[in-house]
């Protein structure tokens, strides 16, 4: 049976509020009915709050939508993410004053309020889920959409599996690119090619490890599988696969597996907005140039489908390479948008369909657009009435 995905575009006929995407946002939360499902539930609302000088994140206007909906319909809801976020995040706009409710830590300031949970999977044997969050009753999730420099990238899955676990627990996910070999240092014995394969990677994709000079390290974030190393590299001493990257996003698919275990199906929204797409994810930062044009917000109940959506969505647009940063290439023919922007063993699919696996979904969704763009003409359900006569 198709899940249902609603959408409100970034594009609008007519210059009036009530066609922006604050309110587009308001009509997906009708659609979702949200107020109607949130009486006496303790609600997280799980974001990306970013970092330093990133101003690309969800802006309050849109988070401050979500919470009031909450609390119009009798929850207690509050804004939640890594500590180092929410420790700065009033330098970038978010305080409980503008978004309307407490936001704190989802492990706590000292990320010691932890439930540890035993699953072995490659380099892992146990993960720490954020206390608050697995405390609440209810989850939304709400999301930047993004490029990601070690899954291509950014939405729904992401934001859960990478922000709603401590710090030990995310060095692991990302170390899963390194657990199966992929050097062979006794097949390129000497310094010189090593230094030729180092070289010849024009991304810094490659450099020697900080323990042993004779191994070689594989930037996961920076490479983008070109492989111009493995012209230069001696026969069988460097391997450059798809698993090596697919090893990060099976990794995510396991921990939004842990944070579903802690909610019912009934007690999960999941919302994207799709605007300002840089290369990198928030917590990079600082925000760069948007490498995708807008797209809108979208919601839904059911999270492969909300992310298949965003990602059928993106794919029916092009890069704008001009403004890739100059350390990244633009490969046309990767496959995915995302891919051209990371490379092509960095599909952005594998996590959706990992989450499917896991039953937590399916890619077959039927598409809603709250407020379909017509094009000329004024439209009859609003009035402008905030102009001049």
């Amino acid at each position: 049976m198709a899940s249902t995905v609603y959408f409100g575009s970034a594009h609008q006929a007519q210059l009036v509020p009530e066609e922006t995407l604050p309110f587009k946002l308001e009509r997906i939360i009708e659609k979702l009915q949200i107020r109607d499902r949130v009486k006496d539930e303790v609600v997280a609302i799980k974001m990306h709050l970013g970092g330093n000088v990133g101003y690309s994140t969800i802006h309050p206007v849109f988070v401050r939508r979500v919470v009031d909906a909450v609390k119009q319909g009798g929850g207690k809801p509050f804004v939640c993410d890594l500590s180092w976020a929410v420790l700065t995040a009033y330098t970038r706009g978010y305080t409980p004053e503008t978004v309307g409710c407490p936001i704190v830590p989802v492990d706590g300031p000292n990320e010691k309020y932890v439930y540890w949970y035993e699953r072995p999977f490659m380099n892992i044997d146990r993960w720490g889920m954020g206390g608050f969050m697995h405390d609440a009753t209810f989850l939304i999730d709400l999301a930047h959409i993004k490029g990601h420099p070690s899954c291509g990238f950014g939405g729904c899955f992401k934001n859960l599996a990478l922000g709603g676990f401590v710090h030990e627990t995310r060095g692991k996910i990302h170390d899963t690119s390194h657990h199966k070999k992929y050097w062979f240092a006794e097949k390129c014995p000497d310094d010189a090619s090593r230094k030729k394969i180092i070289e010849g990677c024009p991304l810094n994709g490659i450099i020697e490890d900080k323990n042993d000079p004779r191994e070689l390290h594989l930037h996961i974030e920076n490479c983008n599988q070109c492989k111009r190393c493995l012209k230069i590299a001696p026969k069988g001493s460097l391997e450059i696969r798809a698993d090596t990257f697919a090893a990060f996003q099976q990794a995510c698919a396991i921990a939004v597996d842990l944070v579903f275990s802690t909610f019912a199906p009934e007690k999960r929204v999941f919302l994207s907005v799709a605007n300002q797409l840089t290369a990198v994810c928030d917590c990079f930062g600082f925000t760069g140039l948007s490498i995708l044009p807008d797209i809108g917000v979208f919601g839904s109940n059911d999270p492969v489908a909300i992310e298949k959506a965003v990602l059928d969505k993106v794919a029916r647009l092009k890069v704008i390479p001009e403004n890739l940063p100059r350390c990244m290439e633009h490969q046309p023919n990767a496959g995915h948008p995302f891919q051209q922007i990371h490379g092509p063993y960095k599909d952005p699919h594998i996590m959706v369909r990992e989450c499917e696996k896991l039953g937590h979904g399916t890619t077959d969704y039927e598409w809603v657009d709250v407020m379909p763009v017509k094009e000329g003409g004024v439209m009859d359900t609003f009035v402008n009435t905030g102009g001049a006569a």
